[in-house]
């Protein structure tokens, strides 16, 4: 394998989350439910019927605001409710209700399908070769710290052919 094809690894993990998500979002769409919704609600059914707001948008990875505007129309439309919690009154805990609980089953089995689909011919140990390697790569990516801004700004002038002032 060339330097050019793993150079390319970011865009392709990218680009087959994106359309695998895409895929999903379109056989969930007769449902009502957009990506938002129906990622929230397998993450509630699977992290159990007490998450906070907070950790449920740490599962789904994204920020809380952006959450907080997903479960104000899950339960505008019957799919949740939400409660203070009795440990600390300043979280809501949040509650899926009888209407979700009746979809997660279909959605699930639709996201089984899509991937039985996806992953068909695929040879069993490049599945788990593959399992395993991404593993890996999100393992790292989430302890790999971020450069300083002060070595980024340095990287900048360098690149710029500047050399950085003994100041900055």
């Amino acid at each position: 394998m060339s330097e050019s094809e793993i150079d390319r690894i970011g865009f392709l993990l990218a680009a087959t989350a994106r359309a695998w998500r895409t895929k999903l979002d379109q056989r969930l769409k007769p449902l009502g439910l957009s990506m938002g919704k129906w990622t929230t609600l397998a993450y509630l059914a699977r992290g159990g019927d007490k998450l906070t707001q907070k950790e449920i948008a740490a599962l789904v990875g994204i920020e809380e605001p952006t959450l907080a505007g997903i479960l104000d129309r899950l339960q505008q439309d019957g799919w949740i409710k939400r409660e203070s919690s009795s440990e600390d009154r300043r979280c809501k805990t949040v509650h899926l209700q009888a209407r979700a609980g009746a979809v997660l089953g279909n959605i699930f089995s639709t996201a089984q399908q899509l991937r039985q689909e996806l992953l068909a011919n695929i040879p069993r140990q490049d599945l788990e070769t593959c399992i395993r390697v991404l593993a890996q790569i999100r393992d790292r990516a989430e302890t790999v710290s971020l450069p300083s801004v002060q070595n980024r700004a340095e990287r900048r002038k360098a690149r710029n052919g500047l050399t950085p002032s003994p100041l900055s």
